[in-house]
C-alpha cells in the first residue's frame, strides 16, 4: 500500500484504545502549550489586523477566536488561532526537524470540534492522529530545512490539519487520502518572510488549508490519492530521494509525537542551548554586559545558517537572531516574549553585546548543544558547555513546568482562577462533553 493511503487508513481506522496513554497525555501537553502561547499573542498587532479583517468580512459564527470572544467561520477561526499559536515563536518543535506541528494542527481540530460539538475525547484523538501524521511527513522531508528556502511548518502543516479534520468528520480512507492531496498542494511558506508577521501566517494558513481540504473531500471533491509518493508529488518536490517507507514505518508501535518538545524560550529553537549557556555565564564572578569584551564559541552550523541575524531591526526579527537571544539572556537572565520586542531589539546595551558575539560552526556540535566562552575586559574568561538545551527530550519541559509556562503567558490575559480552569479542563480533556468548552474558557470577555 502506498504511504498516502496507509496514513489515510491510519487516521480512519486507529481506535481510541490503540493510542497509548502516554501519547494521549503528550497530546494534552501540546494543547495546553498551544493555548498558552496563543492567548499571550492576542496582544500582538498582527492578531488585531487579522481579527479586524475577519470581522469586516463577517460570516456564520461557528467557532471562536481564542482570547477575543469573537466567533467566525470554522476556516477563519483556524486561520486566526493558527497565527496566534506561532506569533511569539514560543510553540512546540518536533525535534528531529525544525517543524512546529501544533500551530497548524490543533486550531483546525478545535474550530471543527467546536462547530460540530464534538466531545473532548474525539477532539483529543483527532489532534493526536493529526500531530502524528504531520510529524511523520516532516520527518520524511526533513532535508528541506537545509535549503533555507521553504518554511517546513507552512509546507507540512496542512497535512496535520487535514488529518485531524478528517478524523472528526469521519472520512473513509479514500476521502482522507484525497484530503491529503488537497492539503499537500496547498503547502506554502518561504523563509524570506521570516522576521515579519508573515512567518506566523504560514501555520495559520496551513490550519485553514488543511481544514478546507478535509471539508472539500467530504463533499466528494477529487484530488490525487498519491500526493506523497507521486512522480510529481510532495516528496519529489521537496526531498527527492527520501525513503518513502519512513513515513509509515512502525505505525501504532512507534509514536513520533513523543519527540515533539516544548520551548522554554520565545525564540528560534537552535538558539536555546546558547541561551542556556549565557544564563549560566551571567552567574560567574565579574560577568556583566559592560565588562564583556568578546563572546566566542562553537555551535552547530545550522544555527548560523538559519538564525544568524547580528543586527535585527524589530522584535519579530530578533526572535530569529541567536545573537539577540544570547545578549538578552545575559543582560536580563531571561528569553521570554518581553525580551523580543521592538524596544529590546533597538536597545543600545543589547546591541553592543550582540556586536561582540562571534561564534563558529562546528559539525561535531549537536543542534541542541553548544560551547560558549565570554572574555572580560580584565582578561578573565569563562566557558559554558551545554550538552542538551532546556526543552529537549533529554531535558524536557513537562507537567508543572508547562503549567508554570501557561500561567506566565496568560498573566494579564486571563484571571488566575480562569487559567487554573483551563489547565484543569485540558488535564481531563477526554471527559469533556464538548471540546468547545476550551474555547469558551479561553476568552477575556
Amino acid at each position: 500500500m502506498s504511504p498516502t493511503l496507509e496514513l489515510a487508513r491510519f487516521v480512519k481506522e486507529t481506535r481510541d484504545d490503540e493510542i497509548p496513554a502516554d501519547v494521549l497525555g503528550h497530546a494534552k501537553h501540546c494543547v495546553l502549550n498551544l493555548l498558552g502561547v496563543a492567548l499571550h499573542a492576542t496582544r500582538d498587532d498582527a492578531a488585531r489586523i487579522v481579527l479586524d479583517l475577519i470581522e469586516e468580512e463577517g460570516g456564520h459564527p461557528q467557532a471562536s477566536v481564542l482570547g477575543f470572544g469573537a466567533k467566525t467561520t470554522v476556516q477563519n477561526a483556524a486561520l486566526a488561532n493558527g497565527l496566534l499559536a506561532h506569533l511569539d515563536d514560543f510553540d512546540d518543535t518536533f525535534l528531529p526537524t525544525v517543524f512546529h506541528p501544533s500551530a497548524p494542527t490543533i486550531p483546525a481540530a478545535l474550530a471543527l470540534a467546536e462547530q460540530r460539538r464534538a466531545s473532548g475525547r474525539d477532539f483529543l484523538v483527532a489532534c493526536t492522529l493529526g500531530l502524528e501524521v504531520a510529524c511523520r511527513i516532516a520527518h520524511l522531508v526533513q532535508a528541506v530545512r537545509h535549503g533555507a528556502v521553504w518554511h517546513m511548518t507552512g509546507m507540512v502543516g496542512p497535512f496535520g490539519a487535514a488529518a485531524a479534520s478528517a478524523r472528526l468528520l469521519g472520512l473513509d480512507g479514500d476521502a482522507t487520502a484525497r484530503a491529503f492531496g488537497l492539503a499537500g498542494t496547498q503547502g506554502s511558506g518561504l523563509r524570506e518572510t521570516f522576521g515579519t508577521m508573515t512567518k506566523a501566517f504560514h501555520p495559520g494558513r496551513a490550519a485553514q488549508s488543511g481544514l478546507l481540504a478535509a471539508r472539500m473531500a467530504a463533499r466528494g471533491f477529487t484530488s490525487s490519492t498519491s500526493i506523497l509518493e507521486g512522480e510529481h508529488g510532495f516528496v519529489k518536490a521537496l526531498a527527492p530521494g527520501a525513503a518513502l517507507d519512513a513515513a509509515t514505518e512502525g505505525l501504532k508501535d512507534r509514536w513520533f509525537l513523543l519527540d515533539n518538545a516544548f520551548k522554554p524560550y520565545a525564540c528560534g529553537i537552535l538558539a536555546h542551548a546558547m541561551v542556556d549557556a549565557m544564563r549560566a555565564l551571567r552567574q560567574k564572578p565579574g560577568v556583566s554586559a559592560d565588562r564583556i569584551s568578546s563572546v566566542t564559541g562553537r555551535v552547530n552550523p545550522l544555527a548560523i545558517t538559519l538564525e544568524s541575524r547580528p543586527d535585527p531591526d524589530s522584535g519579530l526579527e530578533s526572535r530569529l537572531s541567536f545573537q539577540h537571544a544570547m545578549a538578552a539572556a545575559l543582560i536580563d537572565g531571561a528569553a521570554y516574549p518581553e525580551q523580543f520586542t521592538d524596544a529590546r531589539a533597538s536597545d543600545a546595551q543589547v546591541a553592543r553585546l550582540r556586536s561582540k558575539i562571534a561564534v563558529t560552526g562546528d559539525a561535531g556540535i549537536a543542534q541542541d548543544a553548544c560551547e560558549i566562552t565570554v572574555t572580560l575586559d580584565d582578561g578573565r574568561s569563562y566557558t559554558e558547555r551545554v550538552a542538551h538545551a532546556t526543552g529537549t527530550l533529554e531535558n524536557p519541559m513537562r507537567g508543572p513546568r508547562l503549567e508554570e509556562k501557561f500561567r506566565a503567558l496568560t498573566a494579564g490575559v486571563l484571571p488566575p482562577a480562569r487559567a487554573g480552569e483551563v489547565i484543569d479542563a485540558v488535564a481531563r480533556l477526554e471527559t469533556l462533553y464538548e471540546a468547545g468548552t476550551l474555547a469558551a474558557l479561553c476568552t477575556t470577555k
